[in-house]
């Protein structure tokens, strides 16, 4: 597959246009940032554990019915993937009270919830990603209510896959960011990455934090802990 022209460069990832208009190449970066580009670092690495873990998901979600826009992994820190028009659209899932959520409630971080939560925030840097709803997606013109409809579907049922998907390898989705987008025909798929990067993810019983919350908060450790995910969820040792 032959890497053309530069089409997009975001925090973490550029893509890159191929011979095929209904193919990308998706570069993962080392670069990290937080606080609406604020905090900004490198993450040695971040990139390789990043591209990996995301297609080892991908494969997972597809055998399991979820249709994303994976094609194939291409190098340490390519993978192939289907051009799609993404939905302005962030979905947040929430299995356990963090992050923002604990700061919005005055609740302390780590409580249970009794079933998960799902958040809509509208994707927009400039105005640091507001939270919106489904009427504001709905009169906005971001999506149909089918298609919202049809997200929140998806939504709930990664989230159920991926919360047993990580207890079998000793860790604890706490709460994760998916972006979906629409196909060449209109069909809504599964997009962009899941990774440290987009997800809070605490180690089982010690509750340690293995995700860019070590990076927003000074944890230090931050390539150990993305290199223990990396591990975790291939089941690859890394030479150290």
């Amino acid at each position: 597959m032959e890497k053309r022209e530069k089409i997009y460069e975001g925090k973490a990832k550029i893509l890159f246009a191929t011979e095929d208009s209904d193919l990308i190449i998706q570069y993962f970066k080392d670069e990290a940032t937080a606080f609406d580009g604020k905090k900004r670092g490198i993450i040695e690495n971040k990139g390789i554990y990043n591209n990996k873990i995301s297609a080892y998901i991908f494969k997972y979600l597809e055998e399991k019915g979820i249709e994303t826009h994976f094609v194939k992994l291409l190098s340490d820190r390519e993978m192939l993937i289907r051009k799609v028009q993404i939905i302005p659209v962030e979905v947040v899932m929430r299995n356990i009270i963090a992050g923002s959520l604990a700061k919005r409630f005055g609740m302390e971080e780590g409580g249970n919830l009794s079933e998960p939560i799902l958040e809509f925030y509208y994707k927009n840097d400039k105005l640091g990603d507001p939270m919106i709803n489904e009427y504001h997606i709905k009169a906005l013109n971001l999506a149909t209510l089918s298609e919202i409809e049809e997200i929140k579907n998806k939504a709930f049922r990664v989230n159920e896959l991926l919360v047993d998907f990580f207890r079998n390898r000793g860790i604890v989705l706490v709460d994760f960011k998916l972006e979906f987008g629409r196909d060449s025909s209109g069909k809504i798929i599964l997009a962009d990455e899941i990774s440290p990067d987009g997800c809070r993810l605490w180690e089982e019983g010690t509750r340690e934090k293995l995700d860019k919350d070590r990076f927003r908060r000074d944890l230090g450790r931050i390539e150990e802990s993305y290199m223990k995910v990396y591990e975790r969820v291939t089941g690859t040792i890394e030479n150290r």
